[in-house]
């Protein structure tokens, strides 16, 4: 691709930015209404242009665009790029209700568009070999699964206040489920597909925001029947763990020890990722995007798997609102 325009200069779309940068892509353009002091590394803006508005650098002709703008903005940005029909990578969540999502699905159809959802996890080294170990049937028959993320809100950004970040606003798509959402999408790739969600959720710890801090999710999945997702903004020491049990043994995933372990009857295997470091998940999405623009290979997330990440996380925020349980389609992309 020979011209990208980013959307959004928050930490996410600098970090796109200097990534496309050190990927050698050389003409760069940025949408964004906060100042070039708000930017981590200034000198990122040096040779990329500026604008304002997202219609005036649409008129440039980007041939793509990186959608990093707040959540609840993601589909209408989306749909003004896809009108003049730009490639579309879209950051996590797809958006934080349905509306317009089945007018951005029919765009992309009606256009021969592609599109590709940010979720890195599916890049992590750790859940790769847990795919590999699925597939080869290590542990025997699946039968449930634990799976949680937490980490102190306060903490994720601490040059700004948490208060009135999106995270913080219902609005602006805030809330764990939506937040962490990566957990559901990587449990509907590798156990699902999700049937069944089942939640409670609420703001109950001290910090000063409106939306869910913890969220506790059952989902029945195809492959294994019983997922627990554990969801919050409250572990001081951040924690994200998947483990996976089986009629013959455990897969365990730590991604902050950079480990991956199959327990079995007969011991222990390890698999550490030595060297790992988190923006490699950004720089190989990223790469592998620019090498293969005309569509999503397996295993990588396109707009169905946008469009179903969001139908978990909404189902469970009604389950939880409701006290239901939620069925959801057998396929993404319907209208709701």
């Amino acid at each position: 691709m020979n011209s990208i325009l980013i959307v959004g200069l928050g930490s996410i779309g600098q970090r796109h930015l200097a990534n496309l940068r050190a990927l050698g892509v050389e003409k760069l353009s940025v949408v964004s209404r906060s100042s070039g002091a708000q930017l981590h590394e200034p000198h990122l803006l040096e040779g990329v242009a500026v604008y304002r508005e997202l219609e005036r650098a649409l008129e440039t002709g980007p041939e793509a665009v990186v959608v990093a703008n707040p959540t609840a903005m993601h589909v209408s940005t989306a749909l003004e790029a896809a009108r003049r029909g730009c490639r579309l990578f879209i950051e996590k969540p797809l958006a934080h209700t349905f509306d317009q999502v089945s007018d951005l699905e029919e765009l992309i159809r009606k256009r021969h568009l592609t599109v590709r959802m940010g979720f890195h996890l599916r890049f992590h080294p750790g859940l790769r070999t847990v795919q590999k170990l699925l597939r080869q049937n290590r542990i025997g028959r699946t039968v449930c699964a634990r799976v949680q993320v937490g980490q102190y809100l306060p903490d994720w950004h601490p040059w700004e206040d948490y208060r009135v970040g999106v995270s913080a606003r219902h609005a602006t798509g805030g809330g764990v489920i939506l937040d962490l959402i990566h957990e559901l999408d990587y449990v509907n790739w590798l156990f699902g597909p999700v049937r069944r969600v089942s939640a409670m959720a609420g703001h109950v710890s001290s910090p000063e925001i409106e939306t869910e801090d913890v969220a506790e999710i059952l989902l029945e999945c195809e492959r294994v029947p019983v997922v627990e997702v554990h969801l919050d903004y409250i572990q001081r020491q951040p924690a994200r763990t998947c483990h996976i049990f089986g009629e013959a043994g455990t897969i365990a995933w730590d991604y902050y020890a950079n480990r991956v372990e199959v327990l079995t009857p007969e011991g222990k295997e390890t698999y550490p990722q030595a060297g790992f470091e988190r923006n490699q998940l950004y720089v190989d999405e990223m790469r592998h995007w620019l090498r293969h623009p005309q569509g999503a290979a397996e295993d990588v997330a396109g707009l169905p798997e946008g469009i179903r990440s969001l139908e978990i996380a909404l189902a469970a925020k009604q389950a939880a609102r409701t006290g239901t349980t939620q069925f959801l389609p057998r396929s993404p992309g319907v209208v709701h």
